[in-house]
């Protein structure tokens, strides 16, 4: 019974080795799912729990970070048999990036609207597919990458 609900389930959800493209599908997803905990978490808290809008916000945020990073280690990158990183290194190599990676695209959608006399909204949404991109292959080489899979290989 077990297999045949298996069966049912996309592979790219279940199995341990799903490549390039099945880690890409899985990061989307996990993205999409993230956005909806963030604009879910913000929009409760701001509109039923009558929370200041900018602290809802924050709240948001930190939630969906700790989602985020929780989804990439045990989700689009669970297929990797060890990680070389502990969850701490890993942990401060993610809040390192999001740091680098919010303030990137404040100082881009301050500065490259006018510079390219282009509409803020489309600087920042070209912005975020740039940072989605690296985000994918950050993660992949730099936080929640696999040690060598035969230890003789190692230098």
């Amino acid at each position: 019974m077990n297999g045949e609900r298996n069966r049912r389930i996309p592979r790219v959800l279940v199995a341990r080795d799903v490549g390039q493209v099945g880690r890409g599908i899985r990061f989307l997803i996990a993205g999409a799912l993230v956005t909806v905990v963030y604009v879910t978490t913000t929009t409760v808290l701001a509109q039923v729990m009558d929370v200041p809008f900018q602290v809802a916000i924050a709240t948001g945020y930190v939630v969906g970070l700790c989602v985020h990073f929780t989804l990439q280690r045990t989700f689009v990158w669970a297929n990797q048999e060890q990680f070389v990183l502990s969850i701490h290194q890993q942990a401060g190599r993610y809040l390192l990036w999001a740091g680098l990676q919010y303030g990137t695209t404040a100082i881009a959608v301050a500065v490259l609207p006018t510079l390219l006399d282009l509409p803020t909204q489309l600087v920042y949404l070209g912005v975020v597919a740039v940072v989605t991109a690296a985000n994918f292959l950050v993660f992949g080489n730099k936080v929640f990458h696999a040690g060598p899979s035969d230890p003789a290989r190692l230098p």
